[in-house]
């Protein structure tokens, strides 16, 4: 539950909503109680509780097929998968079939892998999933933060400054 994560747990708690988490680091006592959430140790803990499961994680080595066959096996037969992160965060594959078999509810997907899918694939012909074209930041002020964070490290590279919100692989 990094920052984006919070944002909808202090959205998700408006509507009464319980609140579980997975994270590489747990969250201050404060920051938890602020939106009633409960920290899972474990992402498999998570998986097997939760009603919706929603990622919200950047991609890294270590996040690529987070969520895969044996993932999905541990979701409730009514759990809704919903990711915003990254396409490859799901092995979509194993999605295709936990969703053709009923082994999850449902799932929506702002991204995906490719993007966009091509016009065969399997996804676009299920009933169960909602499927948009990554546009789940496409507000003004979202577009326009993007745009100010975007020239704030161009000067700063140019500057030889550190580069904001910089991220690394490993």
């Amino acid at each position: 539950m990094g920052s984006i994560g919070y944002k909808i747990a202090q959205r998700a708690r408006a509507f009464e909503m319980k609140i579980v988490y997975h994270n590489r680091k747990r969250r201050k006592l404060e920051e938890e109680e602020a939106v009633g959430a409960i920290y899972c140790e474990r992402l498999d803990d998570l998986l097997q509780r939760s009603d919706f499961v929603m990622l919200a994680v950047s991609l890294t080595p270590q996040t690529q097929g987070l969520i895969g066959k044996r993932e999905l096996r541990l979701m409730k037969p009514t759990a809704i998968l919903v990711n915003i992160g990254r396409g490859l965060l799901v092995d979509q594959d194993a999605l295709v079939e936990a969703l053709q078999t009923g082994l999850i509810k449902a799932a929506a997907l702002d991204v995906t892998y490719p993007e966009p899918l091509p016009r065969d694939h399997p996804l676009l012909e299920l009933k169960n999933i909602i499927l948009t074209p990554h546009i789940g930041s496409a507000t003004h002020q979202a577009r326009r933060q993007i745009m100010e964070n975007l020239v704030e490290s161009i000067l700063a590279s140019f500057s030889g400054l550190p580069i904001p919100n910089e991220v690394l692989l490993k």
